[in-house]
């Protein structure tokens, strides 16, 4: 097992993967650096990471979650959370709960603040989720399965719209 306990001062943020970072005129209004811990200290049925937004970034499209369960702790910097219809101000010390659910539950922290937002970021590893985006109408099917014989996580994403879905019995 690796060791059970990492200081957050340990933890290293990274800049996103290119093929998770965010193009076209979403650059203006996404960015993030991220830390990934769970790995780290031996997790195996909840994610945490470090995330760290530059001011007036968003680290995600406000989006919803149908199984999982995410908590977010605000370490350093200041900013807002949307949930739902809502918008709340945040601070070093605040918690914030988004409980799965439907548009009502959907989140999205935002740097309001001059300095770099800090918060440490805790969910449920459920699989398969539905995520759901209400700004774009937009929603994704993520599933991970397992890893193969060359560590290569195997999974199922999908991103959709639900305007353009199939009828169940077309192509049959």
């Amino acid at each position: 097992m690796s060791h059970p306990i990492l200081n957050i001062a340990d933890v290293e943020l990274y800049p996103r993967p290119d093929s998770f970072a965010a193009t076209g005129a979403a650059r203006d209004r996404f960015d993030a650096r991220m830390g990934f811990i769970a790995s780290r200290v031996g997790a195996k049925q909840l994610g945490y990471n470090l995330t760290a937004v530059p001011p007036g970034k968003r680290a995600f499209p406000f989006h919803s979650h149908r199984a999982n369960e995410e908590m977010f702790y605000v370490i350093e910097g200041e900013g807002e959370v949307r949930i739902g219809n809502a918008v709340y101000p945040i601070h070093p010390g605040d918690i914030i709960a988004c409980p799965a659910g439907g548009k009502e539950t959907a989140h999205q922290i935002i740097n309001t603040g001059t300095a770099e937002l800090k918060y440490l970021a805790v969910s449920t590893q459920l699989s398969p989720d539905i995520t759901e985006y209400p700004d774009s109408g937009k929603f994704g099917v993520l599933a991970d399965f397992y890893v193969d014989a060359n560590g290569e996580p195997q999974g199922f994403h999908f991103m959709g719209r639900e305007d353009l879905g199939l009828d169940y019995w077309e192509g049959e």
